[in-house]
């Protein structure tokens, strides 16, 4: 099997990374968020809209459309 070397020093880093947080998502999830709140950006939260529709959010069934996204 082939192996991409940035995929695989990506994978190294990362394995690091969690290693140094003994694993422990909620250590590593606290760390990104002070990193997150260091650098000073805004953070958009991309949560869809009750109601939107899109053009995704239907389906052909026979000649109707019927409607696919939750309610």
């Amino acid at each position: 099997m082939w192996k991409d070397e940035i995929v695989e020093e990506i994978h190294q880093i990362r394995e690091a990374y969690a290693k140094s947080f003994n694993y422990d998502l909620n250590a590593i999830f606290e760390d990104l968020r002070k990193k997150q709140e260091e650098r000073g950006r805004e953070v958009v939260t991309l949560s869809r809209q009750p109601g939107l529709k899109t053009r995704w959010s239907q389906r052909l069934v026979g000649d109707k459309a019927k409607e696919t996204s939750p309610s």
